[in-house]
């Protein structure tokens, strides 16, 4: 469930970016719009897209010839994701970890779950999600889901300053890799850079469990059909961003997938082995609480029903014999 959430959260803020660039795209890139302006456009452009205009042009001198800003946007992103390969590799073992505890604690939280469900009032629904947070504290886990999203908020400042150093440069704009146009949006790249993203997304589910390879089928999805919409629209600039990106990114799962999964299992095994999981809740605990609950309802009935027909004969005996004894005296 959390994991669904991270995704639709990332899918929603990807598709957002998606929309914002395909309607800023120009129909003909040779046009060249005037510099944008404004706080948070034109700071950007000023501040991220300038620069790096600027780093583009230097790499591109370097290399020379029509292909030079094709190899300065792939250095630029080797740089980014090199950079952030370590927060990138450490983010993968807390998840791992958190996930793998998140396993060995289902079956307990299943059984809480089952009973959110059907759960009517706020205080059933109140004391049960204590009961989760019960489950999770006893066995030194966290019902937060650790920040993967950090790593794209990182990545988003250079992304959309690429696609403004692209844009609003005439340069980059009309230059080529390989005969490709980098102003312009390109298939072959568009085609790549999302096999890439697939591969990735198919190394993702090697090794987890089959109940949960099959929740997760949809949701890895989503990374390809966004860089596919994405570079569908976008100048082959920006497309190649996403394949020099998504190489970086089959690397970093090849290592998540074959080194640190195996790692983080064992260990977590071993920590079972010295300290067991701590059974919070069982079945048998709501079953008895069920069987309970219907047999204090049945004992109160009768004694509500029964006061108001026998309290009043009583009474009105009570009341006639105080007058049959009155009259005798009298």
């Amino acid at each position: 469930m959390k994991n669904s959430k991270r995704f639709a959260t990332l899918a929603m803020l990807a598709m957002t970016v998606t929309f914002f660039l395909a309607g800023c795209v120009p129909k003909k890139m040779s046009s060249h719009p005037k510099v944008p302006t404004g706080l948070i456009y034109g700071s950007s452009y000023k501040y991220i897209a300038v620069p790096l205009q600027h780093i583009m042009e230097r790499i591109a001198d370097v290399f020379g010839g029509i292909n030079g800003y094709g190899w300065a946007i792939i250095i630029i992103t080797f740089v980014v994701r090199m950079i952030l390969l370590p927060l990138m590799l450490n983010q993968s073992n807390k998840m791992t970890a958190q996930q793998e505890k998140t396993r060995r604690l289902k079956p307990q939280l299943d059984i809480i779950q089952e009973q959110q469900k059907a759960a009517t009032t706020p205080e059933e629904k109140a004391e049960l999600s204590q009961l989760m947070m019960k489950v999770y504290k006893e066995n030194d886990s966290s019902m937060m889901p650790s920040l993967g999203c950090l790593t794209l908020l990182i990545q988003l400042p250079i992304f959309s300053g690429l696609y403004q150093a692209i844009q609003y440069s005439p340069e980059i704009s009309s230059s080529h890799f390989f005969g490709i146009g980098l102003g312009s949006p390109n298939i072959i790249i568009t085609v790549i850079a999302t096999l890439l993203y697939v591969g990735q997304s198919a190394l993702s589910l090697v090794g987890m469990p089959a109940e949960q390879k099959k929740q997760m089928q949809t949701t890895v999805l989503m990374s390809p059909a966004i860089t596919f919409f994405i570079s569908l629209f976008a100048p082959a600039g920006l497309a190649l961003y996403f394949l020099a990106g998504g190489i970086i990114m089959v690397i970093q799962q090849l290592i998540t997938t074959f080194i640190i999964m195996p790692r983080v299992k064992k260990r977590i095994d071993q920590e079972i082995k010295e300290k067991p999981i701590v059974t919070v809740v069982t079945k048998e605990m709501f079953t008895q609480k069920a069987a309970v609950k219907p047999a204090a309802d049945v004992t109160e009935t009768p004694t509500e029903t029964s006061n108001p027909t026998v309290a009043t004969p009583k009474v009105a005996g009570k009341r006639n014999s105080g007058k049959q004894r009155h009259k005798p005296q009298a």
